[in-house]
């Protein structure tokens, strides 16, 4: 005959944080994070002509979009109550030049598709990208030295400053310096508001590290470094992956200069960060979830080793658990349409 084993006696437990995990419903109850489509921007890469979307190789899912088709993925995405996109051009090599001459045309075509799409969704929030690399032949941030050895920054400000006037101008309701050149915020505010552009806002790349993972990123616009820049690098402006205080005295820079939102980026490698930055400013704190990030996930998932639904969740939620309020992400359209049951 089998012996039947006697429950043992119940721990003496005065608390069992387990209760709260027994059922779905008490999950939910006692949730800490939660994620909203209103918490998502969407990046979106725009080029000229009318060609159907091409597909950016080193990020599955992710496409180059004529200008139409820019107007109707972000009526798609207004539509799942995502509030913002960022706008990044890729432009024919022929207008690259050493200074990034074609950024302060006005015509340009990032210009254009910030008014085609504000005329369709005035409601809809439009970011630009304030930086040069999309712009010079050389892939750097800036303008070069004579010598090539160095982006020279106060000149490189004075552009910048000049590219903001023209995309508020445009209709953009937040520029983004993207370029961690020194001073670059607070010259941005006072042009703009010298301009008459009080209303638009700054979303400054605040905290923005010389990441490996920038990569599919750099091919999906276009800016990959040229033959005769190998001696300078972006470490040069870009911040030391292993610095930790410097993020906040950057942060702190921007709030000081007129940012009305500080970024960190990359998002998921820089947890740490985004914590410290929270905890330094009552601005709103945003972080790109950038496409290495996107990329290493995609790449998993196809060759079966991740389940890409949980992971991207659950790396959206490390974000916003670690303080941002705001994280561009290419997962936006996909996460909003779950968090819709859609």
């Amino acid at each position: 005959m089998r012996k039947v084993m006697s429950r043992p006696p119940a721990l003496e437990l005065a608390q069992r944080p387990r209760r709260l995990r027994r059922s779905a419903a008490r999950r939910l109850m006692v949730e800490e994070t939660v994620l909203r489509p209103a918490d998502f921007i969407a990046p979106l890469f725009v080029v000229e002509g009318d060609a159907p979307p091409e597909e950016i190789a080193s990020m599955p899912g992710v496409f180059r979009l004529n200008v139409a088709d820019l107007v109707r993925e972000c009526r798609e995405l207004h539509a799942l109550g995502i509030p913002a996109v960022a706008l990044f051009p890729k432009l024919d090599p022929a207008r690259k030049d050493d200074t990034g001459t074609e950024a302060l045309n006005p015509e340009t075509l990032v210009l254009r598709a910030v008014r085609a799409v504000k005329a369709a969704l005035p409601d809809l929030v439009v970011i630009t990208d304030v930086a040069l690399d999309p712009y010079t032949s050389h892939g750097h941030d800036g303008v070069l030295t004579t010598a090539r050895d160095d982006v020279d920054n106060d000149r490189t400000v004075a552009i910048l400053a000049e590219m903001a006037v023209l995309q508020a101008r445009a209709g953009v309701d937040f520029v983004a310096p993207s370029d961690m050149m020194d001073g670059r915020v607070g010259a941005i505010r006072r042009a703009l508001d010298a301009a008459g552009c009080t209303d638009t806002g700054i979303l400054a790349y605040s905290a923005k590290y010389n990441s490996a993972y920038y990569g599919p990123f750099r091919d999906a616009v276009g800016s990959a470094q040229a033959a005769g820049t190998r001696l300078l690098s972006k470490a040069t402006y870009q911040m030391n992956p292993a610095n930790r205080r410097e993020a906040v005295s950057e942060v702190l820079l921007d709030d000081a200069e007129g940012a009305d939102i500080l970024m960190v980026k990359p998002a998921g490698l820089y947890l740490d960060i985004i914590r410290d930055v929270r905890e330094a400013t009552r601005k709103p704190v945003a972080a790109y979830q950038i496409s290495g990030e996107y990329a290493q996930l995609q790449a998993a998932a196809r060759l079966g080793w991740l389940d890409l639904v949980r992971c991207r969740r659950e790396s959206l939620v490390a974000i916003k658990r670690a303080g941002a309020d705001l994280i561009l992400t290419y997962f936006a359209k996909e996460m909003a349409r779950e968090l819709r049951g859609g």
